[in-house]
């Protein structure tokens, strides 16, 4: 620096001390920042193992992208993954969507088909977006219904999956004229759509957590009650308007608070929602809300009555810890199988919450192990060689009529019908001081009664949710069981494994001193105090006495003699409730013990019941949401029972 002046000296040297005193301080708050966790040898592995796929299929598959047109004029939108290789004809596989065939335009699909593993294997996979949603024409329906003796010109899904199947093998270049359909919960409806009057050419589906019936037990209702955050965080985003094809979905809904209890109770009454949050703006709740029982308008939308005469090899897969639709894959399942005798029709039930066969390994859920790998069980022996067998003439792989997976004893079993014939209806009796027996009461025991409370309903989740949170179908009871409106009975400790394989149904006779009234019923397994914790477990939740829910489900009172026609209770008058739980295959093992609990809220996974009987529940004022005594009777004359079939 012996030729720069001593005022351009204190320049460089001012320079160079701000740089390194700025230098320090951003490495100290790099320190300070937080930064996001390692990576773990599993996650890195796994990112490399979705990087690969994804560069197979760039290099593997070409996308194009068509219009359709349907028998009206209407054309929907249609992305289609087809082999580079041109050197033999390949199956076609179909997913008829409401939730986006995206990415659109260049971009690929990450995974195609109802697994990685199909990629591999070779089809050509075809996504479409259904009429009136995303980028198809149309105008959109909820669970569209179904149209018997169609006319040439009018249209619903099952002839939509038709004129696109039609459209596909007569168009599509090296196509073997064979196609599969498959598709998970609103797409496992549009696929279950499609075997019924099915195109000739559809030789396999696959309708995995189809929804059937909105109203009796899937998605937003459960025996007449609204499964509230499950519809009302749904449809804020999916029901609203789109006045033109787009390629994005609309804004999510922000409640500003991870609490939905605090938020929903906020929420209620129903008849508020409109003003205060949707605006008049979704089509579907206004619906909703004005079709409070069971009339034409759901009626209209059971596909069960449909499932007749069915062509396809069909293979109709599901959940036991489905939250959203296991009344859909059971049901589709008794119904096609029922109404087609000469069809080939199966089940597969697995362990798994909505649609966790098709993604993850499948081997927990919560704090629940299953100690193996379910998921990627299923996809390699039981789903692709399905496919394989009726779309290319792989080997048969002779899967049985039912293949269920057994949880407590986490086995899969595999039976020539479900329910399993090996298998015995069977009772659970209440009994006072809170004894559950398999004998029916001997004396006259009278009644227990607990004061349901509108304003401090029973939480259905111990953890703090906004959503329906699925782990809440085998979630801990202790912080129900624990309280003052909720009644709780057990067996003494089991000394054998005693094996639930099918149907529940609460037989209970019941008061309320209001007009109105839920009873929501769960079926639970009590660990033994000396039950060990598992090691991946975060939240050091305790095993030791864990009261684990196996099945629970709400009944809206005013339904009990007719979901179309509801009747108020007379204050204080006993009278006989019975209603049907979703199926459940369960062992109960030796040293456990089976509790059974009864509430009249479940809030926020089911709307609050005013207790005071309005015709329509959701117009109910804030005067109508009233304290009620409600009663659970244990005697000869009326023997309150959990009936069930037990496995011999």
């Amino acid at each position: 620096m012996r030729n720069i002046s001593s005022h351009s000296r204190a320049i460089i040297l001012r320079t160079v001390f701000l740089a390194l005193l700025f230098s320090i301080f951003s490495q100290l708050a790099f320190a300070q920042a937080p930064q996001p966790a390692p990576k773990t040898p599993a996650e890195i592995e796994r990112a490399q193992h979705d990087k690969q796929l994804a560069d197979y299929i760039l290099a593997h598959y070409d996308k194009t992208e068509i219009q359709i047109p349907m028998r009206d004029g209407v054309k929907l939108f249609t992305s289609i993954y087809a082999p580079k290789d041109h050197s033999r004809a390949y199956p076609i596989l179909l997913s008829r969507t409401p939730y986006s065939v995206a990415p659109y335009g260049s971009e690929y699909k990450k995974s195609i088909g109802p697994s990685e593993l199909f990629a591999r294997d070779g089809y050509i996979v075809v996504y479409q977006d259904v009429r009136g949603r995303m980028m198809s024409e149309g105008e959109f329906v909820e669970m569209r219904p179904y149209i018997p003796n169609k006319t040439s010109k009018q249209f619903d899904e099952a002839s939509d999956a038709y004129d696109t199947i039609d459209y596909l093998v007569k168009k599509i270049p090296h196509n073997n004229g064979r196609v599969g359909t498959w598709g998970i919960s609103y797409p496992g409806f549009y696929t279950a759509m499609s075997i019924i009057d099915a195109h000739p050419a559809l030789k396999a589906a696959s309708p995995q957590a189809p929804i059937a019936d909105w109203f009796i037990g899937d998605d937003f209702h459960h025996n007449g009650a609204m499964f509230l955050p499950h519809m009302f965080l749904f449809e804020a985003t999916f029901g609203l308007p789109r006045p033109e094809p787009t390629k994005t979905f609309g804004p999510r809904f922000q409640a500003g608070t991870p609490d939905g209890y605090s938020f929903f109770l906020t929420a209620e009454p129903l008849s508020n929602v409109d003003e205060k949050y949707y605006k008049h703006n979704i089509k579907f709740w206004d619906e909703y809300i004005h079709h409070p029982n069971y009339d034409q308008y759901w009626q209209s939308r059971n596909t069960l009555p449909h499932l007749k005469d069915i062509k396809p090899a069909t293979l109709i897969v599901g959940g036991w810890f489905d939250a959203e639709d296991l009344y859909g894959e059971v049901h589709s399942y008794e119904s096609a199988n029922r109404q087609s005798p000469q069809g080939d029709v199966k089940i597969v039930m697995g362990p798994w919450c909505h649609g966790c066969w098709s993604r993850g390994a499948g081997d927990h859920l919560g704090y629940i192990w299953f100690g193996s790998k379910t998921s990627e069980y299923y996809q390699k022996n039981i789903e692709l060689p399905f496919f394989a067998h009726y779309l290319k003439d792989a080997p048969d792989p002779k899967l049985p009529e039912a293949t269920v997976f057994e949880t407590g004893s986490n086995q899969w079993r595999k039976y020539d019908a479900w329910p399993p014939r090996q298998s015995a209806e069977s009772a659970l009796y209440l009994h006072a001081n809170g004894k559950l027996s398999f004998l029916a009461p001997a004396a006259s025991e009278g009644f227990d009664e607990y004061v349901s409370d509108p304003a401090k309903p029973v939480p259905f989740y111990s953890e703090t949710t906004l959503t329906m949170a699925q782990p809440y179908m085998l979630d801990d009871q202790r912080h129900a069981s624990r309280r003052t409106d909720v009644l709780v009975y057990q067996t003494d400790i089991l000394d054998h494994d005693v094996t639930f394989a099918g149907p529940l149904k609460p037989s209970l006779f019941v008061s309320t001193s209001g007009t109105d009234s839920d009873f929501d019923v769960k079926i639970v397994d009590v660990y033994p105090d000396n039950t060990p914790d598992v090691d991946d477990n975060p939240k050091n939740i305790k095993l030791g006495g864990y009261q684990q829910l196996v099945r629970g489900e709400p009944f809206r009172g005013r339904f009990r003699n007719s979901y179309e026609h509801p009747e108020a209770f007379e204050p204080n008058q006993q009278t006989k409730l019975e209603f049907l739980m979703p199926d459940v295959n369960h062992t109960f093992r030796k040293g456990h013990r089976i509790m059974v609990q009864i509430q009249s809220s479940w809030f926020p996974l089911t709307d609050l019941n005013p207790q005071t009987f309005v015709p329509n529940i959701y117009d109910a004022k804030p005067s109508d949401f009233q304290k009620a005594t409600e009663r659970v009777y244990h005697t000869p004359e009326a023997p309150s029972r959990i009936i069930f079939r037990m496995l011999k």
